[in-house]
């Protein structure tokens, strides 16, 4: 195999689990190239000859694993997401394995299956995504936790949102589909996948490959009132708690639009970014091919 290895040396811990990966991996006449990038890298020049690997390993975050996936959208290269961030949500909702040479295993094994992503795009430029984005109350935590992470690891989003017990309330106007809706609240999460941290899901289906976007209006004033159905659905992982709450409203589509009054800071897969609301979204179905265990095809297929 020809595999092409993105390390992005900004996330997670820096362990050099990467390089007990790349030993396990290599096998006579296979070629592995290994790039480095940081976060003030331009991951596109390291992908630009993608297409010339069997592979791609995205190691890192969910934030580089939203880029590099963005970046070979419709391409047809397979991509494993190597979990070497802090919270790692994508490898948990695809089932994948965390242990280097098990995921070196599956990168030569592994079966492939294609995923939708989302793009979102608003005055500051676009951007894909793999897990999730949102606006307001979601991107204030991000953004609060993002110096903590790497001291309190998943903890410092749920150090975040208690630092924050009133977050700004705004008028809300989403466009679904061309039908139009209008609440209050403190933000707006769009989801391909719906599980987070601690295995709480925000939907009772986990459909990444649907062609859909779940969408949630964060329509409480305060966080307290999101406290019980989340430690609900830390009970029961099944989504229903969250569901059923008053404090959030469902909705889902394929192509969203997202205004408010005031407007609302813009994050997307974890990572906090020098973007406000309005915000577009659209899904890009079937847009990538990742790298399934066993066990996340059979989820999925």
């Amino acid at each position: 195999m020809k595999l092409l290895v993105l390390n992005n040396l900004s996330s997670g811990y820096r362990d050099g689990a990467i390089y007990d990966f790349i030993r396990a991996f290599t096998q006579a006449e296979d070629e592995v190239v290994l790039r480095t990038v940081d976060a003030s890298s331009s991951f596109a020049p390291k992908l630009a000859d993608a297409a010339d690997f069997d592979a791609v390993v995205a190691t890192g975050g969910d934030g580089t694993v939203a880029s590099v996936c963005y970046l070979l959208r419709d391409s047809g290269v397979p991509v494993l997401p190597y979990p070497a961030g802090t919270a790692n949500l994508l490898a948990q909702n695809i089932v994948s394995p965390i242990e280097p040479f098990a995921l070196a295993k599956l990168t030569r094994e592994g079966k492939r299956l294609a995923f939708d992503l989302a793009e979102g795009e608003t005055a500051e430029g676009k951007f894909g995504f793999s897990m999730m984005a949102g606006c307001g109350y979601d991107a204030k935590i991000m953004q609060d936790a993002k110096t903590e992470k790497k001291r309190w690891g998943a903890a410092a989003y749920f150090r975040a949102a208690f630092a924050n017990p009133n977050p700004t309330v705004a008028r809300i106007s989403i466009d679904i589909d061309g039908t139009r809706y209008e609440h209050e609240g403190v933000g707006v999460l769009i989801l391909n996948f719906s599980k987070i941290q601690f295995d709480i899901s925000f939907a009772t289906e986990n459909q990444p490959n649907d062609g859909l976007l779940d969408v949630l209006v964060l329509r409480t004033d305060t966080a307290w009132n999101l406290l019980p159905p989340v430690l609900g659905s830390a009970i029961d992982h099944s989504g229903k708690a969250l569901k059923d709450s008053d404090a959030l409203v469902y909705y889902r589509g394929a192509d969203i639009s997202i205004i408010t009054d005031p407007v609302l800071p813009v994050q997307y897969d974890g990572e906090p970014i020098d973007a406000n609301t309005p915000m577009h979204i659209r899904v890009l179905p079937s847009a990538i091919d990742l790298i399934l265990s066993d066990e996340g095809y059979e989820l999925f297929s």
